[in-house]
């Protein structure tokens, strides 16, 4: 199918006339790559709930059993970059099914950790494989669904991730009242096993290319792997006023800057190709997409921080009540993701994206009054996260749509790469603005808990509004197929 240039420079490009029918072979490759990136978050948010058993099993300080989980971040947001030039040297298919092997040898090998240090390391070759499951499953049903479909396969993806922060909490208590905390992660083995299987048999095989495989940019990946590490890992850490997270933040930056020069001069080069090319910041449509996706990622991962933390240290719930509790908001957002996946191939994405984000503004404010004389209702509190998990779907699959409309076919898997990098990236930035803003707001409420989170919330509901700048940009037409 032929695109105009027109439509492929916008963002979110949606073809006039009736939806092209999805193949029963599709949603099959849909299905399994959906369910790689939710083993992958799955076992993030189990393993939070049993840090404390992980210790006194293995004798861990708290600073240790911190990078048992930061460890893991770490890994994947240094081998995410990575996803474009996997996809291009070894073939999409290939790429995805080794970095699920590498996770399910990595929980396997966690399962038998003998140390804290051992368990870290397995932890880290976990977040190895972790962080390319979802770029490269993204790029694989992006190239194969097309462009007139992209929306509703997108909703596939987002229905069951969307759940998983919700049943991880959940998962993770049932396993650690009825067994070892060693199975929080050998559990994932045998539905590791069973996912490549599926993949082995519903993933087509990978199309030969006459294109020259695109060689590793080394000195890309020791500027830039290292750069998000540093930002991520001072970003999650300048709450604590800690030296270090300042210097990484720093070094970081650095590193981030010195790698943008070296990837315009080498994209400007013939037969090169930078980790993340630069380049297709040119494309309006892809700009004002990814920035939509940064300031998403912001206000997602950092309320996701902030809900959970309130409910334990206020309302004294334990972690897999806390999970219970934020249920609604994971609802919310299956199923309006739902619904946007059967109308963004039919409609202008502006009005769908604004439509989500006065959803999440308007799904805020209660929060803001937590603490206060006024402090909202139970059931007032479960449908504000509701209806922000609502404006979360609403947006996430007509952004996604227009992140991957407004590349060529080819360019997709280094759009995948880069869409993922920043939408974390923008987490970890949320988290830690959220992060300063809480322990200020507690220094002046120190007999009112409640009130400190109450005001943090402010902090949430402007970054959600800052998503209004370039949620503005998109088109308001439907453009032209």
């Amino acid at each position: 199918m032929t695109t105009s240039v027109a439509a492929k420079d916008q963002p979110g490009g949606v073809r006039e006339g009736a939806p092209d029918p999805i193949p029963a072979g599709l949603w099959k490759m849909a299905s399994v790559l959906a369910l790689g990136p939710v083993l992958a978050l799955l076992d993030s948010t189990i393993v939070n709930v049993g840090i404390d058993s992980v210790g006194r099993d293995l004798h861990g300080s708290i600073a240790e059993m911190q990078w048992v989980a930061t460890g893991y971040l770490l890994a994947i947001s240094l081998t995410m970059p990575l996803s474009g030039w996997a996809a291009g040297r070894f073939g999409g298919r290939r790429a995805w099914l080794a970095s699920v092997v590498l996770f399910v040898l990595g929980s396997a090998l966690c399962g038998l950790a003998w140390s804290t240090g051992s368990l870290i390391a397995f932890r880290v070759l976990q977040g190895i494989g972790g962080g390319m499951i979802q770029p490269l499953g993204q790029a694989i049903i992006i190239q194969a669904a097309g462009p007139s479909r992209v929306g509703r396969v997108m909703g596939t993806l987002m229905l069951p991730i969307s759940l998983a922060p919700v049943l991880g909490p959940i998962l993770g208590g049932l396993v650690l009242e009825h067994f070892d905390w060693r199975w929080m992660f050998l559990l994932n083995v045998p539905v590791g096993l069973v996912i490549l299987l599926l993949a082995a048999r519903w993933l087509p095989t990978d199309e030969a290319s006459d294109i020259p495989k695109p060689r590793l940019d080394l000195t890309g990946l020791v500027l830039l792997s290292p750069g998000l590490t540093g930002l991520v890992y001072g970003l999650s850490t300048i709450g604590d006023g800690a030296t270090a997270g300042w210097v990484a933040l720093v070094v970081g930056t650095v590193l981030v800057a010195v790698y943008g020069w070296h990837a315009l001069r080498v994209g400007r080069k013939a037969g090169r190709a930078p980790l993340i090319d630069l380049r297709l910041f040119a494309r309006r449509g892809f700009s004002v997409a990814t920035a939509n996706s940064f300031l998403q990622g912001a206000a997602l991962y950092s309320s996701m921080f902030l809900v959970p933390l309130y409910y334990q240290q206020v309302k004294h719930a334990g972690a897999v009540e806390a999970g219970l509790l934020l249920a609604p908001q994971a609802l919310g957002t299956a199923v309006t993701a739902m619904l946007a996946a059967r109308i963004t191939d039919r409609f202008a994405p502006r009005p769908l994206i604004m439509i989500g984000i006065a959803c999440s503004l308007v799904g805020t404010l209660a929060f803001t009054r937590l603490g206060s004389g006024s402090e909202p209702a139970a059931w007032l509190i479960a449908g504000s996260l509701a209806l922000r998990g609502a404006g979360m779907g609403l947006i996430a699959i007509p952004g996604l749509a227009a992140v991957y409309g407004s590349v060529e076919k080819a360019q997709v898997p280094a759009a995948a790469g880069a869409v993922n990098v920043l939408n974390r990236l923008g987490g970890a930035l949320g988290t830690a603005v959220l992060t300063l803003a809480l322990q200020q707001a507690q220094g002046g409420h120190p007999d009112q808990p409640g009130a400190a989170f109450g005001e943090t919330f402010w902090w949430v509901l402007a970054l959600s509004a800052l998503a209004i700048a370039p949620a503005l940009l998109y088109p308001n037409t439907r453009p032209s197929r």
